[in-house]
């Protein structure tokens, strides 16, 4: 099992953080989905779904939503 931490500079609106859970939280591999005040943690399961796809996944999910992520370091 792995988790992945995305920062989120603004907070996302209600229908955003909704869109978010029903569609990472719904892929294979994604065991839960956390959306909170400026970041978005993802607990997943590391033989179904590695942990680069997912954070592609998710940072591009989030930039169709409208706001923008900061670079990963």
């Amino acid at each position: 099992m792995g988790t992945i931490t995305l920062s989120i500079p603004k907070e996302l609106c209600a229908e955003c953080r909704l869109a978010l859970k029903r569609f990472i939280g719904g892929m294979e591999g994604v065991d839960s989905i956390d959306v909170e005040k400026g970041k978005i943690e993802i607990s997943f399961d590391a033989s179904k779904i590695t942990k680069d796809t997912l954070v592609r996944i998710s940072r591009n999910s989030v930039e169709r939503l409208g706001y923008t992520l900061p670079d990963e370091d």
